[in-house]
């Protein structure tokens, strides 16, 4: 089995990239293969609403990342999706991600559906529930499986652009606790 990261930060040593990697570190600790998508560095497109991936089931922009990641999307059973959190919302080049990825799954046989996975947000005092919701609509309409933990998946971190995820211990045990439970959900779908 195999979870794929995806951090949606744009920033090096971001602090989203630091809770995407403590739940990938949980999960690697159970036996779960794990891959970190770093979106930092790429270019992902808008959807443009052209709809070809409703006959080519495939997504016809050129000229960026987005085919490479996808394809691990596709592979794996598990998927995170971390966000920093910008006026309350996903940060755009994720949500283009996302929306070209949910378009052509959609379209092409629905392939998201029955993987495991969830989000994680961040935001330096407010808006993360806005951001969490965003993604969890995503990851519904997906057909995917959510698993919970003790307290939504956001950590507090970044004020005045700072990175200092590692000191939210609550936001911590919150990921590594969503993580624990995505592993535990994983090997009860497997079986």
């Amino acid at each position: 089995m195999k979870t794929i990261g995806i951090a949606g930060s744009y920033r090096e040593n971001s602090n989203t990239e630091f809770y995407v990697k403590k739940a990938l570190e949980t999960l690697q600790i159970r036996g779960i293969e794990t891959e970190l998508v770093s979106l930092r560095g790429k270019t992902i497109k808008p959807c443009t609403g052209c709809y070809d991936c409703v006959t080519l089931h495939r997504c016809t922009i050129e000229g960026d990342d987005f085919d490479g990641i996808f394809e691990k999307m596709k592979e794996a059973e598990g998927i995170i999706i971390g966000s920093p959190v910008y006026f309350s919302s996903v940060v755009p080049q994720l949500m283009s991600l996302l929306d070209r990825a949910g378009f052509v799954a959609f379209w092409s046989g629905k392939f998201f559906t029955r993987k495991v996975g969830g989000p994680i947000t961040v935001a330096r005092r407010a808006g993360h529930n806005l951001a969490f919701s965003q993604l969890l609509l995503w990851f519904f309409i997906s057909g995917m499986i959510v698993p919970g933990s003790t307290y939504w998946n956001v950590g507090v971190a970044g004020a005045r652009g700072a990175r200092n995820a590692h000191e939210d211990e609550e936001g911590i045990q919150t990921v590594i606790q969503f993580a624990e439970n995505m592993a535990w959900l994983m090997e009860k779908v497997k079986h």
